[in-house]
């Protein structure tokens, strides 16, 4: 449940179309709360990490599904209905994101996190960026009005997609909704998100940054 104070730039809902009230103004976030079959997330959480697929690969929404099917097969992970709810769901959010930003082509990644990556609070430099956490902590996230460390951090629930806003967006000024990856180093935790970014002309692309 996302608190009072955070209601006013977050957009929570239980459905798909949730996500597009990213463009609703004062939405620094659109989150779709859900929650992921238990069967799925045994699966994925009984996974090697080295069985776990990673790529970053620039391409159009409807190619996803094919790309998703050549990575998880390049990356040892096992067949199997699970495997194929994996890569239908990302695949389905692939094209949702793109519709939402009305983009050609999407930046898609897929990150294996054991350390502290990201763990500084920040705002990526994108125009909004769609963040799933399949396995493990998922995103945190709170106000902060000076940059600083937001004193209240909320979690986004494993499995939930959530478009956070970003430093491109064309509305100003910026909310001061901050956002990190959990800090897991020494924990034994593997993460495994899916991350995806708009792409206007792919031959212009490159490495996205964030801001801290």
């Amino acid at each position: 449940m996302v608190p009072e104070e955070l209601k006013r730039c977050i957009a929570v809902g239980s459905s798909p179309e949730a996500l597009a009230a990213i463009h609703r103004p004062g939405a620094a976030a659109a989150l779709w709360e859900r929650s992921p079959l238990s069967r799925f997330q045994h699966w994925i959480d009984s996974l090697p990490p080295e069985q776990l697929p990673r790529a970053r690969v620039i391409l159009r929404p409807k190619a996803v599904c094919d790309a998703l099917i050549e990575i998880t097969r390049f990356c040892g992970t096992p067949e199997g209905p699970e495997n194929n709810m994996l890569i239908e769901d990302a695949s389905a959010l692939a094209l949702i994101f793109s519709d939402v930003m009305n983009c050609p082509y999407l930046q898609l990644r897929l990150d294996v996190v054991q350390t502290n990556a990201c763990r500084k609070f920040h705002v990526d430099a994108v125009t909004a960026r769609l963040i799933c956490t399949y396995r493990g902590t998922g995103t945190q996230y709170g106000i902060s009005g000076d940059g600083s460390d937001p004193t209240k951090v909320m979690t986004v629930p494993t499995g939930s997609p959530v478009i956070l806003r970003g430093t491109r967006w064309p509305e100003a000024p910026l909310s001061g909704l901050l956002h990190r990856s959990p800090p897991i180093a020494g924990t034994g935790e593997t993460r495994l998100l899916l991350v995806l970014d708009p792409v206007e002309d792919p031959a212009q692309a490159s490495e996205v940054a964030y801001l801290h």
